[in-house]
C-alpha cells in the first residue's frame, strides 16, 4: 500500500511540473512586451515592428512596444536581448543584417545558435537610388561612370556588415567597379546625407525611398529584389539591367532569447500569423513595399541557416573576414 502511495505521489510530481511549467505563460502576456530593434526610428525595421506590434498589442491584449538600440549593423541588440531574460517579456526583431553579422569579424550573436525563431514577419526589396546630380539614369551608366574614374563615387549604407553594405559590395563585385564605403548607424541617416548630396548612392529599402523618389530628391535605377517592386513597375532590377543572378531583400522576424519556454514562443507564432493575415496589417505592409512572410519557428529556422550561408558567401567574396564554421 506504501509503494502504491509513494507511485502515485511521484506520478503526481511528474505531471506537477510540466503543469506548473504550462501554468507560468498560460496568462501569457501579464504585462507590456518589449521588441528590441537594432535600427533607428524610422528606419524599415522599426516599422515594420510597429506595424505588427501594433497588431499583437490588440489581439494579446496586452502592450507590444518598440525599443530602438541601433549599433553595430543590430548586433548590439540582438547580444543585449540574448544575454537578457528569457520570459517572453523581451523580444527582438532579427534581420538579414544578423545572418550576415554572424559571418563577419566582430560579431557575437549567431541567430542560428544564440537566439530562439518565433516567426517571419515580411520581406522588403531595397532600391538603388543615385543623388540627382550623378550623371546616370541606367544601372550601366552608372557602371560605365564608375570604371572611367575608380574610387571616386561613394555610398551610403545602414552600417558595417548590413544588408545594405553587403548588397552594394556585391554589386560593386559583379560589375567589377571601385567605390567608396561610408557607414552610419541606419538608413535614415545615410539617406539624409544622400539627399544633401554627401553622398552619390546607396541601396536603399523601398519604403526610406520612395517618398525621396517622389519628392525628386533621388533617381532610382534599379529593384535588388529578383522581381519588381509595386510601386514602381516600370523600373527593373539589378539582374535585369545587366547583372544577372542579383538578388537581394531584406527580411524581419521575430526572436526570443534561449531559455524563452516553447509554449510562449509558440502562443507568439500563432498570433503572428494571424496577424499578417490581417487585411489593416497587409495593407499597412504593402504601402511601404514590405510583403507579408509565412513562417513558424521551424521554418524561419532553415530561412536562418540558408540567409547566413548566402551571406556568407558574399562576405567573402567582398573580402571580408569571416567566422567560418561557428
Amino acid at each position: 500500500m506504501r509503494k502504491l502511495a509513494l507511485s502515485t505521489l511521484a506520478l503526481l510530481v511528474g505531471v506537477a511540473g510540466p503543469l506548473t511549467a504550462r501554468a507560468a505563460w498560460a496568462g501569457y502576456p501579464e504585462r507590456p512586451v518589449r521588441i528590441v530593434v537594432g535600427f533607428g526610428p524610422g528606419s524599415a525595421a522599426d516599422v515594420a515592428a510597429r506595424i505588427v506590434a501594433d497588431e499583437l498589442s490588440q489581439t494579446m491584449r496586452q502592450r507590444f512596444f518598440i525599443e530602438n538600440k541601433p549599433g553595430a549593423g543590430s548586433n548590439t541588440a540582438a547580444v543585449g536581448v540574448a544575454k537578457g531574460e528569457a520570459d517572453g517579456y523581451t523580444l527582438f526583431l532579427g534581420s538579414a543584417a544578423n545572418a550576415i553579422s554572424a559571418s563577419v569579424k566582430g560579431s557575437s550573436v549567431d541567430l542560428k545558435t544564440d537566439l530562439k525563431p518565433i516567426a517571419l514577419l515580411c520581406s522588403l526589396p531595397n532600391i538603388l537610388v543615385v543623388h540627382s546630380s550623378v550623371q546616370a539614369t541606367t544601372v550601366q551608366e552608372l557602371i560605365a561612370l564608375a570604371k572611367a574614374d575608380p574610387g571616386k563615387l561613394n555610398y551610403g549604407s545602414a552600417g558595417a556588415g548590413t544588408s545594405l553594405h553587403l548588397s552594394m559590395e556585391l554589386f560593386k563585385n559583379m560589375a567589377g567597379i571601385d567605390i567608396v564605403h561610408v557607414p552610419y548607424t541606419g538608413s535614415p541617416q545615410a539617406m539624409q546625407d544622400l539627399i544633401g548630396g554627401r553622398l552619390h548612392m546607396m541601396f536603399s529599402p523601398a519604403s526610406t525611398a520612395l517618398p525621396q523618389i517622389e519628392a525628386g530628391y533621388l533617381r532610382p535605377l534599379a529593384w535588388s529584389s529578383a522581381t519588381r517592386g509595386r510601386s514602381l513597375p516600370d523600373l527593373p532590377t539589378v539582374a535585369q539591367s545587366g547583372l544577372p543572378g542579383f538578388d537581394t531583400s531584406i527580411w524581419f522576424g521575430l526572436l526570443a532569447p534561449l531559455g524563452t519556454p516553447d509554449g510562449i514562443r509558440d502562443q507568439l507564432a500563432e498570433a503572428i500569423g494571424q496577424a499578417l493575415n490581417s487585411e489593416a496589417v497587409i495593407k499597412a505592409l504593402r504601402a511601404q513595399e514590405m510583403e507579408p512572410l509565412q513562417g513558424g519557428p521551424a521554418a524561419f529556422a532553415v530561412h536562418i541557416a540558408n540567409e547566413t550561408a548566402k551571406w556568407a558567401d558574399v562576405a567573402a567574396k567582398a573580402g571580408l573576414a569571416t567566422h567560418g564554421n561557428r
